[in-house]
């Protein structure tokens, strides 16, 4: 099941040719997870079976359009990177120990780390496949961007090194971790579309950017929003101790000797710091303060940032219909921030 990312179309024919390729993504994904073993089957297919958005799909299917789009290498290149950024959702699960994903139960936690493991590996080598039938430039832009996605995996999980911003490591962390599959998704329906080179590099730009700024909305989001809005329990960041980018701003702005902070920020601090926010009174009492402090504005600018980026190289595309779609996700971004 699709559940489409919100874009205006800006005629209904782009429109009928993107879902009914998407829907062509769909079908080729599940023929795609489908091996011999029924386990893997059962698991390979348990996150397409829970919907998505089909978001980086989408991308290549939008940055076609200023090709061929009906180059019979686009859907692969669609699936490919879709099975990628499934794989990658696999493996994240094992390493947040998450018990649910999309509203259903984790691959994990339905059966057990090592065949989450393997079935992340499974559609890590399905896309690898499908991309070398599609030549080395394919393949050489999945390794790339591999290593990206897992360095910043890697930079996660150590943390900031001594002497290092956390600003500025968090932001490498989500650009590396992201924007490079999002990057890449614009760059291979633009490149295997036949689009010329320096719409290639320019989509490949735009959809970076975007993806920061979609990561950094969600941020946002995860703290500003209620969960009749967003369809997501508030503060799940803060319960699992992951400092996103408002908290990294509370924390600046609360930096330097106790002695010399309002009580406010003192308190935001502790409870930021060193609070068990496992509790529910304590969460909310973190939420509440947060939605306050100026690092929910300072935030809100930087999405805005983002987003303005990816909008400018957007502007400097030829004219078609699908840049208009590509504008509509960046103003999308940024209306679904607040």
């Amino acid at each position: 099941m699709i559940t489409a990312v919100p874009v205006d179309f800006p005629d209904t024919a782009l429109e009928e040719e993107i879902l009914g390729d998407l829907a062509r993504v769909e079908a080729s994904l599940a023929e795609t997870a489908h091996p011999d073993d029924g386990l893997l089957t059962q698991a390979s297919r348990h996150l397409m079976a829970a919907g998505g958005k089909r978001f980086r799909a989408m991308l290549v299917l939008l940055a076609a359009q200023f090709g061929d789009p009906k180059d019979p290498q686009v859907i692969p290149a669609a699936v490919a990177i879709e099975l990628t950024h499934l794989a990658t959702l696999f493996h994240d699960d094992v390493m947040d120990e998450a018990v649910v994903r999309r509203g259903h139960p984790s691959v994990n936690s339905r059966w057990n780390n090592s065949v989450a493991i393997l079935a992340g590996d499974f559609l890590f080598a399905r896309a690898s496949h499908i991309l070398a039938d599609l030549g080395p430039e394919a393949v050489r832009i999945q390794a790339e961007t591999f290593v990206r996605l897992v360095a910043g995996q890697m930079a996660e999980t150590i943390g900031p090194r001594a002497g290092e911003d956390p600003l500025d490591h968090y932001m490498h962390v989500i650009t590396e971790k992201t924007g490079s599959l999002i990057a890449a998704a614009g760059r291979f329906g633009a490149l295997f579309s036949g689009a010329p080179e320096q719409a290639v590099n320019q989509i490949a730009a735009a959809c970076e950017q975007l993806g920061v700024a979609w990561q950094l909305s969600d941020d946002v989001i995860d703290i500003a929003s209620d969960s009749e809005q967003s369809g997501k329990t508030p503060g799940t960041d803060l319960r699992q101790g992951v400092r996103t980018l408002p908290v990294l701003y509370a924390l600046r702005a609360a930096s330097g000797p106790a002695s010399c902070l309002s009580p406010a920020d003192a308190r935001l601090r502790w409870l930021l710091e060193k609070a068990d926010l496992t509790d529910e009174a304590l969460v909310g009492e973190a939420l509440s303060m947060l939605r306050g402090h100026h690092a929910m504005a300072e935030s809100r600018a930087d999405v805005l940032s983002w987003a303005q980026g990816a909008r400018n190289v957007i502007m400097a595309l030829p004219e078609v219909p699908a840049r208009a779609a590509f504008l509509a996700l960046c103003d999308f971004v940024e209306k679904r921030t607040g």
